[in-house]
């Protein structure tokens, strides 16, 4: 039984509200509903940070953002809004490409270079771990590639889902090898 009230709800809206205007919010998250279960999903000033699948624990990717981003870590649902919104119409067929200001800042070095080149495969397209290894500027670092897509802290909006082995088998996937082919399946690029 919630001890909440209307009161304390609109107490702890006004309370989240000053905290994002005088800068104590640093990351704010919430929770979307998937097709494949519930996601976490945060963000700092400087865009989308995070998205947690539903096979992760919420609980270790909030403290992994706590630790690595800044402690000031604070459930705002309405700041990621337009994430959800952008999520639903994904998941409908009805968007082929996020518009979100995404923050990099947990992936450095060929890692990111990696997802930002993942980051630019169209919608209903596949690419192989040695062509986004070429495109990160080392064709030999395949495995550095996969292990690129496997860290993924953005998935979906960062679609490592349509990377595939170099023969084109699907590979591995964080949220596990059905979510991938369904999502592959979603945009058309498997029957």
């Amino acid at each position: 039984m919630s001890t909440k009230t209307p009161k304390t709800d609109n107490a702890l809206e006004a309370f989240k509200a000053r905290a994002a205007e005088e800068g104590l919010l640093d990351v704010a998250y919430a929770t979307a509903d998937s097709p494949f279960g519930p996601l976490l999903l945060a963000q700092t000033r400087r865009g989308l940070i995070r998205v947690g699948l539903p096979n992760q624990d919420s609980d270790e990717l909030l403290a992994d953002l706590a630790a690595r981003v800044s402690p000031r870590v604070l459930e705002a649902p309405t700041e990621l809004d337009e994430v959800r919104r952008e999520l639903d119409l994904y998941f409908d067929g009805k968007l082929d490409s996020f518009d979100l200001p995404l923050d990099w800042q947990l992936s450095g070095g060929f890692r990111r270079r990696v997802l930002r080149a993942i980051n630019r495969i169209p919608y209903g397209q596949t690419r192989n771990y040695t062509e986004m290894a070429r495109k990160a500027g080392n064709e030999r670092a395949v495995r550095a590639a996969g292990s690129a897509c496997g860290s993924n802290p953005i998935p979906l909006v960062v679609p490592c889902h349509r990377v595939l082995r170099t023969g084109g088998a699907l590979g591995g996937y964080g949220g596990g090898l059905e979510v991938k082919r369904e999502l592959l399946r979603l945009e058309g690029a498997l029957p």
